[in-house]
């Protein structure tokens, strides 16, 4: 509960994403969209007898009565699944008001009784978009991305020509790497095989299967890619760039891309070997490695947008659409705890790429590369990771 003093020093802010004032209430049903909302979103903190101009105007006890009726009937009948706000009425100024305490919901989405779902846009709150309500559900753990079917048909040969479906060289490849076995010795056709991993299901490959074994992935998901840059500056904003790709392909094929960018746009040190020494890349290879490795496999693929790999003069940066999932912080990681978005993604991935699965990435970053910095950028959605270039390259200077 808020002291008046936290009241009123809200109150002054006025209203964001987490206030919400109201002089009144209209109905329980218009209460039971804010409740969704919020619960939908970060939870926050609705106002009643508080006018937009952020002046406090008070309710009557009749108003309270209705109002306190009102809040059950919507978050118990009228909000699917049910939520449990709290309620907490309070004298400022000799007038009183209603505060409704609405928290981030742990079952979302959240949907009215008509079958509606809500998310706060700033201050005001609006219908969610399909891929919002997807990245919900995903949230909630009740849907994966990688693992829904793609619009890619399982077409393993069409006259004689392989089409939008499996690589199927690829495939074998690995199936006889991590089974012991050859595809045509299990007595099942690849369809069936692949409907066994996850990698497809009602005759088209899923999200993973194509990431992974796809033979075109960006012809129908041209925003799985990293877009790698490298600029003559430190601000994004520069006009000259010394080296620009798209990593293209599955997701070993990107890897093996970024960090072939990297090296060649990375300076090798000697580090204290002998002059004939090739020298260690100026960031470690492995830091490098778990960054790369963790935004492709971690990334939030609801959102249609690239992961971004920037080298400038000072630092490189990697960054992954999508920002912490569900109540992950950055000192969390940091510990070793994890949420799996992506379960096909992660389950193959310590099989195709460097990749443990069991958290230890950002430890194993931060050990090799100390100076790392980590930001989660919720408003942005995005997940970005910093490497600080050594200032100084060379142990000796020729002045």
């Amino acid at each position: 509960m808020k002291s008046e003093t936290e009241i009123k020093n809200d109150i002054s802010l006025g209203e964001d994403s987490s206030r919400q004032f109201k002089v009144s209430l209209d109905k329980a049903a218009k209460l039971a969209e804010e409740l969704c909302a919020f619960s939908n979103s970060g939870g926050g903190t609705i106002y009643i007898g508080v006018n937009d101009k952020n002046e406090i105007i008070g309710l009557s006890d009749e108003q309270l009565r209705t109002f306190n009726q009102w809040v059950g009937s919507a978050s118990n009948d009228l909000v699917k699944p049910p939520i449990y706000p709290q309620t907490q009425i309070t004298r400022i100024e000799d007038k009183v008001l209603m505060l409704i305490h609405v928290p981030s919901g742990t079952s979302k989405p959240y949907c009215t009784s008509e079958g509606i779902y809500f998310i706060k846009s700033g201050s005001d709150k609006r219908k969610a978009s399909p891929q919002e309500l997807l990245r919900l559900f995903q949230t909630s753990e009740q849907i994966y991305l990688d693992e829904m079917p793609t619009a890619t048909e399982v077409v393993i040969r069409k006259n004689n020509k392989e089409e939008w479906g499996v690589d199927l060289a690829k495939f074998y490849s690995f199936f006889e790497k991590n089974y012991g076995q050859q595809v045509s010795e299990t007595g099942l056709p690849t369809e069936q095989i692949l409907v066994n991993m996850n990698l497809a299901k009602d005759g088209m490959l899923t999200l993973g299967g194509l990431l992974l074994f796809g033979s075109n992935v960006q012809g129908l998901k041209p925003y799985c890619i990293i877009r790698a840059v490298c600029y003559a500056g430190n601000e994004i904003s520069d006009d000259v760039f010394t080296d620009k790709r798209d990593c293209i392909g599955t997701l070993e094929e990107q890897f093996r891309g970024a960090m072939i960018f990297l090296k060649n746009n990375l300076h090798n040190v000697q580090n204290g070997a002998s002059f004939n020494n090739v020298g260690v890349l100026e960031i470690d290879v492995r830091a490098l490695e778990e960054a790369v490795v963790n935004a492709l496999l971690h990334r939030d693929y609801g959102k249609n947008a690239v992961v971004r790999l920037l080298v400038f003069k000072n630092r490189v940066e990697i960054i992954s659409p999508g920002s912490l999932p569900n109540h992950l912080t950055i000192e969390n990681i940091k510990s070793g705890n994890s949420v799996i978005r992506n379960p096909v993604l992660t389950s193959f991935g310590t099989k195709i790429l460097p990749y443990s699965g069991i958290g230890s990435g950002i430890p194993r970053i931060l050990k090799n590369h100390p100076n790392t910095e980590f930001i989660n950028d919720k408003d942005g959605q995005q997940f970005i990771t910093i490497f600080n270039r050594p200032l100084k390259i060379y142990p000796y200077q020729i002045i």
